[in-house]
């Protein structure tokens, strides 16, 4: 647990919104919409695990974002293929973990082996974790481990919320404390349905390439005036 009750343990991003550029690049999927949002990741997360906290997962693509055009897919793979081989550097200087959540079906062989080569590289890093959401959605997580646990020959009866929780994926991520999501969008989207159950909701008005560590204190002090209830 996070030393100081007022600040999240874990922040989970729902990464939304076209840039101040005009109608354009992030919403109409080109690179270099693509590059702002995905370079005001990476100020934003390091800015928070900086100041304490220790997870923050974000959203960069999900299951049902194969739907997109082969050409908006082959720049989001670009993009995520750089941070784990280019900028990977970064995170290692940072002493950050990286951490990459979702199923791997559809992935490149290129991409699968910089997810294992980063995850190895910084597996014993200690200034937080950065949890990627890559190919994910929340409905197939949970399937997954039920899936998992069927298959490990565990009775019906046998079937808790807690033996689920030790099955999803990276179980020792524990639940987002904060969710935030950008761009005035008001709706979790299939991320992170398992550990969402409690989690405080912060949506933003600004758009996801906008976002700068500035925003990382509205954030937190946001976090800490809230007054958290868990159950009814």
């Amino acid at each position: 647990m996070s030393e100081n009750a007022s600040l999240p343990r874990h922040i989970g991003f729902i990464v939304d919104g076209k840039s101040a550029m005009g109608k354009t690049a992030w919403l109409a999927g080109t690179y270099e919409g693509h590059l702002a949002g995905y370079n005001a990741l990476k100020d934003v997360v390091l800015e928070v695990l900086h100041r304490g906290v220790k997870y923050a997962s974000a959203y960069v693509f999900s299951t049902e974002n194969w739907k997109r055009s082969e050409e908006e897919v082959r720049h989001l793979m670009k993009l995520l293929l750089n941070i784990l081989k280019a900028d990977l550097p970064i995170f290692i200087e940072n002493e950050v973990r990286l951490r990459v959540v979702g199923s791997r079906e559809g992935l490149s062989d290129q991409l699968i082996k910089a997810i294992d080569e980063a995850e190895e590289k910084t597996a014993d890093l200690k200034n937080g974790e950065l949890v990627l959401c890559l190919n994910y959605g929340g409905h197939l997580e949970i399937a997954d481990a039920v899936k998992k646990i069927v298959q490990s020959g565990v009775s019906p009866e046998e079937i808790t919320p807690e033996l689920i929780a030790q099955n999803i994926y990276a179980p020792e991520v524990p639940p987002c404390d904060l969710i935030v999501r950008t761009s005035s969008e008001q709706r979790l989207s299939n991320f992170m349905l398992w550990r969402s159950a409690y989690s405080e909701l912060m949506f933003i008005e600004k758009n996801w390439p906008d976002m700068t560590t500035d925003d990382v204190s509205v954030i937190l002090e946001e976090y800490a005036n809230r007054n958290r209830r868990f159950g009814k």
